[in-house]
């Protein structure tokens, strides 16, 4: 178990130093898996977003983001990662709920919190913002009205 513990501890210290994101096998919302390290956006910005279908702050800032979400595509070609923590027991509400929303993002599940752990998610709402070389240039805890416009300065700011 400790030697477990400190491997995590070096990932997670390996993550935040470098920036880079963690070798970890996600499925999407249709079953395809994807290597959360080899996704890319071509040269342009991601946004990160650790939400869950049961916590409040987490949709209401993935709904106002939706709003937005167009223009800020095209503008700067970003593209928004929205990484489900739902476990076993909510998993099931992930799909529905996205599909009644409209999103456009790209939804991951994380039912093991295993991304959650590497990028050291404590709580969500979490957003990272990751510039056009794959590194993590910010990141933001919680929500509040507003915030996005945090996150947008900073992604206009790339």
């Amino acid at each position: 178990m400790k030697k477990l513990t400190s491997l995590l501890s070096l990932l997670m210290f390996s993550i935040l130093i470098l920036g880079q994101l963690p070798s970890v096998n996600l499925k999407d919302m249709e079953g395809n898996s994807h290597n959360f390290a080899k996704l890319n956006n071509n040269g342009k910005p991601m946004i990160i977003s650790f939400w869950a279908t049961w916590c409040k702050p987490c949709k209401a800032e993935l709904n106002t983001i939706a709003e937005e979400y167009e223009d800020w595509v095209d503008e700067t070609g970003v593209k928004l990662i929205a990484v489900s923590i739902d476990d076993a027991r909510s998993s099931s509400r992930v799909e529905p709920y996205v599909n009644a929303q409209g999103w456009e993002y790209l939804v991951l599940m994380d039912p093991n919190s295993d991304l959650r752990r590497a990028m050291g998610v404590n709580n969500v709402p979490h957003t990272f913002l990751v510039n056009g070389e794959g590194k993590i240039v910010w990141d933001h805890n919680n929500y509040s009205p507003g915030d996005e416009e945090e996150l947008y300065e900073k992604l206009t700011g790339l």
